[in-house]
């Protein structure tokens, strides 16, 4: 009797029944699939020369891990990765969690400020890198940070800024004092592949595997924890609710830093035996050129993504005959742009998938079999083996459950929910009660059918472009300029992203500035998408009786002071 089971057009074979967690490793999982599917490709990429069938991206793997544990890679150890969706960022994932070391991953748009902190933070040992990407000079970046680099031997750096950090690996480049990634890999030769089967049968499906930077409100990111039982699961069911298999070909234009590249692309797909296409980042051209050349099945995207690729010129001439199913998440999603996916692009089975970081991502979906209305105006239904409750914010700490049609603070339960934010036990116990259940800070309704709607947020927290971004931080920096005396970030409707920033500022007696000089600031040491598209001057701030600002007042003020009224109609994920 066969131990695979059948999608179901009746067309592709994947692994795991569905519906069913696993108590699988990353590298068991990798190793089951190319047990059953040696010569299914894994990866095709249409824009680099990397093509390989699962068996051969597991020999690329298996290389990696001995020239990591050559390089010192302890069990434990930090691997952090700063690149866009290249091959090598994969091959690091994989090799990185099978010698039982933990993957963290690096925002692309990280600019001096915010990776100096996370490297710091995150007690990163092995850095692997691109040359940079965009506006960010990731090369000039950590020169600045290390300059001991100039001097030190390749792996044996001791810099004063970054204690932890060891081995720097470039991908594409050569820097003074960094292995290339040739170098690197070729120190898999100077130990035996044994040492690498010794590491992975220490490997505990409940230890960490990967740690992703979540910005927070104490104004720096917060090292989400996951382990290896969060990650391979939550991947899997979502697969399943795709009804993914062998017979699948998924475009990755989302990026890989983030869970929705990590979780619902790639672990989806290996734990159903799929093909990866990857983009190495983002290109409504690129994407439609791999749609046609690769027949692609499956595909995933943030709104705007999906707006990119409708109204690109190649649109017309994209052959999307073999797509059936993709997930929009990430960011608000407007019910109009979903309704033209289904027709135009011809993703009959496009589901949304609400979640956050913390809980791996995903908490609810909807899935293939829903009814169209379903899929384009809720976020489906809790992913199986997670518990969902609606309860009043404000009844703390017993937290009163509320029935359906009643908005309330959506929390989450179960297998997903992260270990905690690392060496950060306060904000931990902040995210996650005593009874295990994620307060998500998002304000939902519940159907009675089950399927929720996500109306609001509690907090302050911006969601752009699939991008959350927590106003304190940006406050706290913008607190640095000598013209500014204070300052309150806040969220305006977008059609385009879902949100804008805008930056509500006082300025010092005596002072003049320009909305481009604090934009400039800003830009210059943080993510772009964290510099604020609007800087409105003000006199004051709306407060309360006890003095606190009323930032729900500042909205509703800038959404006429703007014109932004008709920017709302959307379906929050």
């Amino acid at each position: 009797m066969s131990r695979l089971f059948r999608n179901n057009a009746n067309t592709g074979d994947f692994i795991w029944k569905k519906n069913v967690l696993i108590d699988e490793t990353f590298c068991q999982v990798l190793d089951r699939v190319c047990e059953e599917f040696p010569d299914q490709y894994a990866f095709r990429y249409t824009e680099l020369d990397y093509t390989r069938t699962y068996n051969q991206f597991k020999n690329d793997v298996d290389k990696f891990a001995t020239a990591l544990i050559a390089m010192g890679v302890g069990k434990g150890d930090h691997v952090s990765i700063w690149a866009t969706n290249v091959p090598e960022w994969f091959i690091t994932f994989w090799a990185t969690v099978k010698i039982g070391a933990v993957l963290v991953t690096v925002n692309t748009a990280y600019k001096i400020h915010e990776a100096e902190y996370l490297l710091k933070q995150s007690d990163t040992h092995t850095l692997v890198m691109i040359d940079g990407f965009k506006d960010s000079n990731y090369a000039e970046i950590i020169k600045e940070i290390c300059p001991e680099l100039a001097e030190c031997k390749k792996g044996e750096l001791n810099s004063e800024r970054l204690p932890k950090l060891r081995n720097i690996v470039t991908i594409g480049f050569e820097l003074p004092g960094c292995y290339t990634w040739e170098e690197a890999f070729a120190r898999s030769s100077e130990i035996p592949y044994s040492e690498v089967e010794v590491r992975r049968q220490t490997i505990d499906k409940h230890d960490i595997c990967n740690m992703q930077y979540t910005s927070g409100t104490t104004g720096f990111p917060k090292g989400v924890m996951l382990t290896h039982y969060n990650v391979v699961n939550n991947g899997k069911v979502i697969g399943d609710c795709m009804d993914l298999s062998t017979v699948d070909k998924l475009m990755i234009q989302v990026p890989m830093f983030h869970c929705f590249g990590m979780v619902l692309a790639m672990t989806a797909c290996m734990t159903h035996g799929a093909t990866m296409c990857p983009i190495t980042a983002f290109s409504p051209a690129k994407g439609l050129d791999c749609i046609n050349k690769e027949k692609i099945t499956a595909f995933h995207g943030v709104p705007t993504m999906f707006i990119a690729m409708l109204e690109h010129k190649d649109f017309a001439k994209t052959d999307f005959s073999h797509v059936r199913t993709g997930i929009m998440a990430g960011s608000p999603c407007p019910v109009k742009v979903m309704e033209d996916v289904l027709a135009k692009m011809n993703m009959s089975e496009i589901c949304i998938t609400y979640g956050q970081t913390e809980a791996s991502p995903g908490i609810t979906m909807s899935t293939t079999a829903d009814s169209v209305t379903t899929r384009v105006s809720t976020v489906g239904s809790p992913l199986p083996g997670v518990e969902v409750k609606l309860v009043d914010p404000e009844s703390a700490p017993n937290y009163k459950e509320l029935p359906d049609n009643t908005p309330g603070e959506l929390c989450a339960r179960g297998y997903n929910i992260m270990k905690g934010y690392y060496k950060m036990p306060e904000a931990t116990a902040a995210a996650i009660d005593a009874n295990g259940w994620l307060h998500t800070g998002d304000v939902a309704i519940r159907q009675p059918d089950g399927n929720y709607k996500i109306t609001g947020r509690i907090g302050d927290t911006i969601i752009r472009g699939g991008e959350n971004i927590y106003p304190k931080e940006i406050e706290d920096f913008m607190y640095k300029h000598p013209k500014i005396k204070d300052v309150q970030v806040i969220g305006v409707p977008s059609k385009m992203y879902g949100e804008e920033i805008m930056a509500c500022v006082i300025l010092k007696d005596g002072e003049t500035a320009t909305e481009e000089e604090l934009k400039d600031f800003v830009k210059a040491s943080m993510a772009k998408h964290k510099t604020p598209s609007y800087v409105d001057f003000v006199e004051s701030f709306p407060m309360n009786a006890a003095g606190k600002v009323q930032k729900y007042k500042m909205r509703e003020n800038a959404v006429v002071k703007l014109g932004l009224q008709a920017e709302s109609d959307i379906v929050t994920a």
